[in-house]
């Protein structure tokens, strides 16, 4: 919720405005059928609004799904479950600010209807923070922001003129850079350092003045790839705006693992595994929304400092992380099997080896593979694509629906890109339509209609994607891998479950320990039993299934003589399930004086089921053998 509250409010902070900023929001109490995330947004706008800092809001977020055909906000807990769309909108001023979504393939045209009725809709809450900020009156409070001078940008842009406009491949573009860098440093001491050695004005210049030339020099770089891309429609590796970079790809790459591929695209490469596992090996989930809930599917990723050449240490996963391989897995849910037909817990880790720009798609990307060669049967196979945005319009003035034409899309955004560029907006789907989108603003909001030009660029991307991801693997493996548990699933009435688990847990525990399988039962009666050997897994199978199976007249069955009556015998065919063996019915055409003649307490016997009368089974030896 941290993430989906500052992603919308980060942006509208003036760049170089260094100042701690804290902004703590507590529920204190939740209506269940009420998320509060949004509410949250609203709550931490309105405090900053009337905090005396420089924030240039307000912003309101509202969570949108669909229910008959028709929008609706704020949806409660089963109608969230009814909604092919979960769709977070952050807005500002009639413009978007911040897009989060998860999505049962909804099309591109409904992700774009619902932008412009959560524009609409979010109005009141933007209105009601800005009366609140006539009555506070808040005093503002003075701040400095931490920019080079004009001067100092100007002297380094004149510096670099043309030597800047370095395109191509991307490391020896950034060694070029590097060593421009360096360049400029030298000179700059040696014109402005105070000293009078060169080393006395080098020392002088590194204590000084070289962190403010070293901004410089990046924004200086920055503004050099917007202008490529507007003014020449090329990008820094060269690139067309709707070219994707070299991709390619490997499966079943580990062979140990279940699962496992290596998506490379340029220079960002991920590497996913995939494990599966009885359903009891799944993430039980307890928040404040879901209390007794399970997360069957569960996408891990990680991305240590190495995959960008630094030293850093590695810990628990940051926000980061947790919200990209959210993302990425979002991005998969709505094609998975479900527990009935897959019944397995399935974990999916992305290790990115690499990474420039874009790794939670290459994460998409890698884990859809990983998931078919791990026998995972995808109903549709999933693909991701990064977009970015600049928009050629002057400093500091908003874009407008009209500036249209001056807003350049690019397919497959890479680093350079997206720190100079106004937006960077991932979109996942398969070819019938979306399964997540994540949206994020470095500009002051963005009307719909340039959203929706880079929503449907984005398809193509995709597309090509999604060619390339069949090309290595088109279906998922016909059979999972023999490392993997074999599981079989058995449905059963939900009143027969105490029949399994006995008193206790006596009889599941009996089961368990004599055959080596691992038995999981879910509260709808589907009953697993997983383990490594075939034949003791069918022999727990076999047992399950006298337990809760009902006498059938006409069947045979193995049987267990229990009691002798001078009538007959009561024979046991099935746990707990006893049948009357009359005396006329042990031999065929011959009268016995005594069952004892034939039949002894402990016997095996086969008999056929011949009736079932209120409740009381009948049974026969007579031609069963025949």
């Amino acid at each position: 919720m941290g993430r989906l509250i500052d992603r919308p409010i980060r942006p509208l902070f003036p760049k170089g405005y260094r100042q701690e900023v804290q902004v703590v929001c507590t529920v204190l109490s939740m209506d269940p059928n009420f998320r509060p995330d949004c509410v949250a947004m609203i709550a931490a706008s309105s405090a900053l609004m009337n905090a005396g800092v420089p924030f240039d809001g307000p912003v309101a977020g509202i969570r949108i799904g669909r229910i008959g055909g028709e929008f609706k906000g704020f949806l409660n807990a089963t109608e969230r479950e009814m909604s092919p769309l979960d769709l977070v909108v952050a807005c500002k001023d009639g413009k978007v600010m911040m897009v989060e979504a998860g999505a049962n393939e909804v099309p591109e045209d409904t992700i774009i209807e619902a932008m412009h009725w959560a524009v609409e809709k979010v109005q009141p809450a933007l209105d009601l923070q800005r009366e609140l900020r006539e009555k506070v009156a808040a005093e503002e409070l003075p701040y400095e922001l931490v920019l080079p001078k004009d001067e100092i940008l100007a002297e380094v842009k004149e510096w670099g003129g043309e030597r800047f406009a370095v395109r191509g491949n991307v490391l020896e573009r950034a060694e070029k850079l590097s060593e421009l860098q360096e360049q400029m440093n030298a000179e700059m001491a040696l014109k402005h350092g105070e000293g009078e050695t060169d080393e006395e004005k080098q020392t002088w210049y590194d204590e000084n003045l070289k962190a403010e030339y070293d901004q410089a020099f990046e924004l200086a770089t920055h503004a050099e790839v917007r202008r490529g891309i507007i003014e020449d429609g090329v990008r820094p590796d060269g690139r067309k705006l709707t070219e994707v970079r070299p991709l390619s790809s490997q499966v079943g790459i580990l062979p140990r693992v279940h699962g496992s591929s290596l998506f490379t695209r340029g220079l960002t490469q991920a590497m996913n595994i995939v494990t599966l596992a009885p359903l009891s090996y799944a993430q039980e989930v307890d928040t404040m929304e879901v209390t007794d809930g399970k997360r069957r599917y569960m996408h891990h990723y990680n991305a240590p400092s190495y995959t960008v050449g630094e030293c850093g240490r590695i810990g628990s996963p940051g926000r980061r992380e947790v919200g990209h391989g959210y993302l990425a897995e979002r991005a998969l849910i709505p094609v998975l099997p479900s527990e009935e037909d897959f019944p397995y817990a399935i974990r999916s880790v992305t290790e990115i080896m690499s990474q420039n720009g874009s790794t939670s798609m290459a994460a998409t990307c890698s884990s859809c593979m990983a998931l078919m060669d791990a026998g995972v049967p995808l109903k549709r196979p999933v693909s991701g694509v990064a977009m970015g945005l600049m928009v050629d319009v002057p400093k500091g003035q908003p874009v407008e629906a009209e500036d249209i034409d001056k807003a350049y899309v690019l397919t497959d955004l890479m680093d350079a890109e997206d720190f100079a560029g106004d937006m960077d907006f991932k979109v996942t789907g398969t070819t019938e339509g979306v399964t997540a989108l994540q949206m994020d603003m470095k500009v002051h909001g963005l009307p719909v209609e340039i959203l929706e030009k880079a929503i449907k660029q984005s398809h193509d991307g995709r597309m090509f994607i999604l060619d390339h991801i069949t090309s290595v693997i088109s279906e998922p493996r016909a059979k999972i891998s023999d490392n993997a548990p074999r599981i079989e699933k058995i449905q059963v009435a939900k009143e027969k479950i105490g029949t399994i688990i006995g008193k206790g847990g006596e009889t599941i525990n009996k089961i368990t320990a004599e055959t080596g399988a691992e038995i999981n039962i879910e509260e709808t009666g589907l009953v697993t039993v997983a383990g490594t050997d075939a034949a003791k897994i069918q022999a727990a199978v076999d047992w399950i299934k006298g337990l809760v199976e009902e006498p059938e007249v006409g069947k045979i069955y193995n049987g267990t003589v229990v009691t002798i009556k001078d009538f007959g015998a009561f024979v046991n065919i099935l746990p707990g399930v006893d049948g009357m063996l009359h005396i006329s019915q042990i031999v065929e055409g011959k009268r016995l004086k005594s069952v004892e003649e034939v039949l002894h307490v402990g016997d095996k016997v086969r008999v056929r089921l011949v009736a079932i009368d209120k409740g009381r089974l009948s049974l026969s030896m007579i031609g069963v053998d025949k």
